[in-house]
C-alpha cells in the first residue's frame, strides 16, 4: 500500500478498529527498513506514525521509535514529535515505567531534542494541525 493509498482509506485520524492494521503495516516496513536502507517506504511509514500519533496511545511510543529508528532515512523522516501523541510528559512518564532498552533509547533522544528545542511549542493539538497542513486532509 502506498501514502496515497493508505491515506484514503484510513484519513489521518483513523478509527480504533483500524489500528491495527496501520500498526502491522508499520512494522513491516519498519523490519523492511531494518533490513537494509530503502527496502522499506518512509514516506508510509511516516504517515502510519502520525495516524498513530493522532490516536493517542501510549503503547504504540515503542512501535515508534522502532520505525524511526529502523535506518537513516526513517530516522530522518519520522519526527520525533510523533512519539508524543499523549503528550511529552506522558510519554517521558511513560517510556520510564517501560524501562526497556528502546524505552531507554527513546528517552534519551526525547531528552536530547527537548534541550535542543524541538519541543519549544509543542502541543499535540499543534501537531496534528501541522499534519493536517502537511496531508492537505
Amino acid at each position: 500500500m502506498n501514502e496515497d493509498e493508505l491515506l484514503h482509506r484510513y484519513g489521518l485520524q483513523p478509527a480504533a478498529e483500524h489500528l491495527d492494521q496501520i500498526r502491522d503495516l508499520l512494522t513491516a516496513q519498519t523490519e523492511r527498513e531494518r533490513q537494509s536502507q530503502g527496502y522499506g517506504d518512509t514516506e508510509v511509514m511516516k504517515l502510519c506514525c502520525v495516524q498513530l500519533f493522532n490516536a493517542g496511545v501510549m503503547s504504540d511510543v515503542l512501535t515508534i521509535w522502532r520505525a524511526k529508528s529502523s535506518s537513516w532515512d526513517a530516522f530522518c523522516s519520522v519526527d520525533v514529535q510523533l512519539l508524543c501523541g499523549g503528550g511529552l510528559a506522558e510519554t517521558k512518564g511513560y517510556l520510564l515505567t517501560v524501562g526497556s532498552e528502546d524505552a531507554v533509547q527513546a528517552l534519551d533522544h526525547l531528552g536530547r531534542s527537548e534541550a535542543a528545542g524541538g519541543f519549544a511549542d509543542f502541543s499535540v493539538e499543534r501537531q496534528v494541525s501541522s499534519y493536517a497542513d502537511y496531508y492537505h486532509a
